[in-house]
């Protein structure tokens, strides 16, 4: 079975490097078995939708991932001009040397568009993150996981949440694989190499004693009055403590042009995957509009405020750390008063996101290939 692995954002690097390393394995293990059997050979197709070297490079370097077998190299552009890119060199690529399945992860553009390629060419389509819904078709994720799971073939999911939304639009259950999450094998696997960024001296950062905050969602960076509502909420209600954000050089130039400073907030251009995940793990607490975050907090331990009204992962909320604080101002005083009294939640972690899902995914997998 030849199987097209789909990666073109940062959240999908951190998705493939366990089904890569559970595929390698398998090989491994079969070659000294001397059987071709149940062998399971990739592509690793990199679209190019994120190209920069922290966004892309960094990640392949720390996580062990090899180098892709084909750069579609889309990069930026409006949805429709990068979805166009993405799926023109994907068939171009799939008319010359076709495989049997395509491998996509998570709700990014390149998820959708490779997905509607290959299944318009015949092949089967794998999903892995399949399920998640926040009911909000504001967010292009949404969307993207909307079209992705209409016409998958095989669905790998992270709850059972995800299991009852795909089980309501009528996916029969032996097409539901219950694997749990993908990010979460690499976030376990690599929790020993986190090493300090930067930040961490300069900043003279002190383990519980300091904030973490990401924000890249257009409603929430774009609109700038409300960008700075945010931003003077934030530093008002910490207590003084640091507030390390690793932010767009887009967003720092609005940050910049609406004067937003303070002794306390340090803003820093985009970390490696290591260096990120250090600050996040030894953080008092972290404010993000990420879903994929929200995950990694859970399994940490770390308080979450999430400046969302929706969430796509509700497991994050019912069993983890996490909390909607919403995307209004307002609400962000009453949520750091709660953190900062020692009354916020602890948190579990959710079932099977115990880091063997690559694993399952790659035994799925050979099941399917007999």
């Amino acid at each position: 079975m030849r199987i097209d692995i789909i990666a073109g954002a940062r959240p999908n690097f951190m998705k493939i490097a366990p089904i890569i390393e559970a595929i390698r394995n398998l090989q491994n293990a079969n070659s000294e078995q001397r059987t071709t059997n149940h062998d399971i050979n990739y592509r690793l197709i990199h679209t190019g939708q994120h190209y920069d070297k922290k966004m892309s490079a960094d990640f392949f370097e720390q996580l062990g991932i090899p180098e892709p077998d084909f750069n579609l190299d889309a990069r930026s552009g409006t949805q429709a001009e990068q979805t166009a890119r993405i799926m023109m060199r994907y068939e171009k690529l799939l008319l010359e040397a076709p495989a049997d399945l395509c491998l996509v992860v998570g709700d990014v553009t390149s998820t959708m568009a490779c997905s509607i390629v290959a299944k318009k060419l015949c092949m089967k389509v794998a999903h892995v993150e399949a399920g998640i819904r926040s009911y909000d078709l504001n967010m292009p994720e949404e969307i993207n996981r909307m079209v992705t799971d209409s016409i998958t073939d095989y669905f790998f999911t992270t709850s059972e949440v995800a299991n009852n939304n795909l089980r309501k639009s009528g996916i029969p259950n032996e097409r539901i694989f219950f694997v749990g999450n993908t990010m979460i094998d690499t976030l376990l696997k690599n929790r020993r190499r986190f090493e300090a960024p930067p930040i961490w001296e300069t900043a003279n950062l002190q383990k519980g004693q300091y904030l973490v905050m990401t924000m890249h969602r257009p409603a929430n960076v774009d609109e700038e009055q409300k960008l700075k509502q945010f931003m003077d909420a934030i530093l008002q209600n910490v207590e003084g403590l640091p507030v390390v954000f690793p932010v767009h050089p887009r967003t720092a130039k609005i940050l910049d042009r609406l004067g937003t400073e303070a002794n306390n907030l340090h803003l820093i251009g985009p970390l490696p995957y290591f260096e990120f995940n250090y600050l996040v793990e030894n953080s008092k607490a972290v404010l993000t509009d990420s879903g994929g975050i929200t995950e990694e907090t859970t399994v940490l331990g770390i308080p979450c405020l999430t400046l969302r009204d929706n969430t796509e992962r509700p497991e994050t909320i019912t069993v983890g750390t996490n909390e909607l604080v919403g995307t209004n101002p307002k609400n962000i005083a009453p949520a750091l008063k709660q953190l900062f009294s020692g009354n916020w939640k602890k948190g579990t972690i959710p079932e099977k996101w115990d880091g063997k899902t690559g694993k399952r995914i790659v035994k799925v997998l050979e099941e399917l290939r007999e």
